[in-house]
């Protein structure tokens, strides 16, 4: 079996990356609550926030296949670090937010397992990408 090289596994989680933002902006825009394209899965929410996490989540889609296509230092920088930003705000919006106010059949806990699938998912490109973020110039 052929070894995988750091970029053939870098370019492999970035197209994967578009596909779930591509996905998450296609169950938005037809208020599809399908678990782990929604992070907050059973949480009630308003057509007009689905749409604006829609147009959002296709930004960082193309943001993902443009990387993936040219595998540029700097996008890959950038996604790792705003990727960084997203997941840390991901967490600390679930740890803060009282979901038993909304619905009290509803826990932080609940998603969980999003949160531990999207951080390992960043380790991963994180890892893969360390020849992009570490090289001296």
């Amino acid at each position: 079996m052929k070894k995988r090289s750091q970029n053939q596994i870098l370019n492999f989680l970035l197209y994967a990356g578009a596909v779930y933002f591509f996905g998450v902006a296609l169950v938005h825009s037809m208020g599809v609550k399908i678990p782990g394209l929604y992070v907050y899965y059973n949480v009630p929410s308003y057509a007009y926030q689905d749409r604006i996490i829609s147009f959002l989540a296709f930004g960082w889609g193309g943001l993902f296949l443009l990387t993936a296509k040219k595998m540029d230092k700097e996008l890959i920088k950038l996604i790792v670090y705003i990727g960084m930003i997203a997941v840390i705000a991901l967490v600390l919006n679930t740890l803060v937010t009282d979901f038993k106010q909304l619905d009290p059949a509803i826990s932080g806990s609940d998603f969980k397992w999003i949160l531990g699938v999207l951080i390992f998912y960043w380790l991963g490109l994180v890892m893969h990408s360390r020849q992009y973020l570490f090289k001296h110039k």
